[in-house]
């Protein structure tokens, strides 16, 4: 299964009343796998930069003056993200400005259906709770220190990160590639077989049982360390 993480930087809210893309950064999951396969492109909006703007991503007009078109690079993006779901933090937004651009040189819109928002997911699974990428990237530990200004691609890979947590996980239902004996060098010795298949219960290597009986020098060492222990929970 493919999906594409995607994300858009804008001049704005409304490309109804002249807003721009100004940056796509994309990257690639197979079966809830990042590949390390991104898309990347800083686009000239051929208008101005709002200072609000600005103040959110920190790119200029300046720094835009000598980028692409959105129609010169129309045809890579495309290639990317083929006819994969759209893994977006607040999908409408960011579908209405690619459909707008779309528009704009009469390419037909990117479906809706197509759409996977992680701002309705985060909801479902979080009532009342914020559900801001900063705000789940706090709730689930995810390293966001380095996000001073909004960036596509930094904002896809933190999302990537956050979509899989909200899936139940970063192996939600073990579901490992079937490319894995690939990558592993299809090593005949490995139990997952040379074309990468997880092995079944009649066939998988069985290990002897191991004894998890403590030993009465673990017992002792571990009546030492709860004397050390300030306060302990269980004796209040």
């Amino acid at each position: 299964m493919r999906e594409i993480v995607l994300d858009t930087e804008t001049t704005g809210f409304d490309p109804d009343q002249g807003d721009r893309i100004v940056e796509i950064g994309a990257l690639e999951l197979l079966n809830h796998v990042a590949t390390g396969r991104t898309y990347h492109v800083y686009l000239n909006p051929e208008r101005d930069m709002p200072e609000g703007a600005y103040r959110v991503h920190g790119l200029s007009s300046a720094f835009l003056a000598d980028k692409p078109l959105f129609h010169e690079v129309v045809d890579a993006f495309l290639t990317f993200i083929a006819d994969s779901a759209l893994v977006i933090h607040n999908a409408a937004f960011d579908m209405k400005f690619l459909n707008a651009e779309l528009a704009r040189i009469d390419r037909p819109p990117l479906s809706m259906d197509r759409a996977i928002d992680t701002v309705t997911m985060a909801r479902r699974k979080f009532p009342g709770a914020p559900a801001s990428l900063d705000a789940l990237c706090r709730r689930f530990a995810i390293d966001n220190a380095h996000r001073a200004l909004h960036g596509a691609l930094l904002d896809s890979e933190l999302l990537a990160e956050v979509y899989l947590e909200l899936m139940g996980g970063r192996e939600p239902g073990l579901g490992l590639m079937k490319t894995g004996a690939a990558r592993r060098g299809a090593d005949p010795d490995d139990p997952g077989g040379a074309d990468g298949a997880l092995p079944s219960a009649a066939t998988r290597p069985r290990r002897s049982p191991r004894p998890h009986q403590e030993s009465a020098a673990e017992r002792d060492a571990h009546g030492v360390f709860l004397t050390r222990l300030k306060d302990p929970i269980w004796l209040r």
